[in-house]
């Protein structure tokens, strides 16, 4: 019978402590280390890994909790379960699994089992080694870089959700990327990107800009890395379409772009000139009045139905939409000629015409 379970199992349960301070050789943390970084703001675990653990830490915890040693009741103040990355396997048709290696497509783009020539059905499943369908990372960093596997392990889907590994996903993520830098070869020019601008594309690309700012900041702090990617995606395809880029625009993207593809993060902030890490820059912060468009899309509804739409100012008078909105050739047709019982207004967005 094992007795000596304390560097085992007890360490394992503890051993957050110990990292706070780990070569004190008079106590296992020193307490103003203790009270600094106690509590742990965020464990992101998997569930079948995390729920055992948390049940032995928070055991312990509460034991050094109560003989004084440390000064928070619980180790951790919040857990996110991340999904699991699963891959594609085949089953036949009793639904028991096929190794990968023992699979052949064939031109008609279905799945035969090659020593019986059973057709299969390609399914998602768990990674296995029985099943031959783990994806080795090392290989997928070897083909596209790392900060292609990085982004694209955060673009499959939300943080707690599971997802199948798709080859062609990490492609699209490697275009982005050379995308990226693509646009990093374009001449940078020192536009000031503060007042008035009368260019309509870098109007656009600055609101564009402004909003990418605010939705990765938002994204990031709430573990949404994909759809933060997603408005990278936009930005990006945004500003190729400017004949030079401003640089303080490109600089403060390079920034939000960093933790997500650092090693790319780096060589875009050395190329603008800097000689220092991009790792301990500020963040930036997104100017909310960019965001606010300049015009806005009414919705004319007559009787509950939509019959037109126009754009109008943003803050445009009621009274003026009205009257916009009854001049419209779409809506006089089925207006003229009966009775209006009345008319509402939402700013910015909808006239509701009601009619006998």
């Amino acid at each position: 019978r094992e007795t000596n379970t304390m560097p085992q199992w007890g360490g394992s349960c503890w051993y957050y402590l110990r990292y706070l301070d780990p070569h004190n050789d008079k106590a296992f943390c020193a307490p103003e280390k203790e009270k600094y970084w106690m509590p742990v703001d965020l464990y992101i675990g998997g569930a079948e890994h995390a729920v055992l653990h948390l049940l032995y830490a928070r055991f312990w915890h509460k034991v050094l909790y109560d003989i004084g040693v440390v000064s928070t009741k619980e180790p951790f103040q919040r857990l996110i379960n991340q999904g699991m990355i699963t891959s594609f396997a085949f089953q036949r048709k009793n639904k028991t699994l096929v190794p990968v290696d023992e699979v052949e497509q064939k031109e008609d783009g279905k799945y035969y089992e090659k020593a019986t020539g059973e057709e299969l059905e390609q399914i998602v499943a768990k990674m296995s080694k029985s099943l031959k369908n783990v994806v080795n990372p090392d290989d997928e960093i070897k083909a596209y870089g790392a900060d292609s596997v990085r982004m694209y392990e955060m673009f499959m889907g939300p943080l707690t959700m599971s997802k199948p590994w798709a080859t062609q996903g990490i492609v699209g993520i490697h275009r982005f990327l050379e995308k990226v830098w693509a646009v990093s070869e374009k001449p940078m020019a020192d536009i000031d990107i503060t007042g008035k601008l009368e260019d309509k594309a870098l109007l656009s690309a600055r609101k564009t800009f402004a909003q990418t700012i605010k939705k990765v900041t938002d994204d990031t702090a709430t573990l949404n890395f994909n759809t933060a990617i997603s408005q990278m995606m936009i930005f990006i395809n945004e500003l190729s379409k400017l004949p030079e880029i401003p640089k303080a625009m490109w600089s403060d993207f390079v920034k939000v772009l960093s933790p997500y593809a650092p090693h790319l993060g780096e060589e875009l902030w050395e190329k603008l000139g800097n000689k220092e890490t991009i790792a301990y820059v500020a963040w930036p912060k997104a100017n909310e009045e960019w965001t606010v468009d300049d015009t806005k899309t009414i919705v004319v509804m007559v009787n509950g139905k939509k019959r037109d739409t126009f754009e109008a100012p943003a803050g445009t008078a009621d009274d003026t939409l009205k009257e916009t909105a009854f001049a419209r050739a779409d809506v006089k047709k089925f207006t003229d000629g009966h009775e209006i019982v009345k008319c509402i207004v939402v700013p910015n967005k909808l006239v509701n015409i009601v009619i006998k």
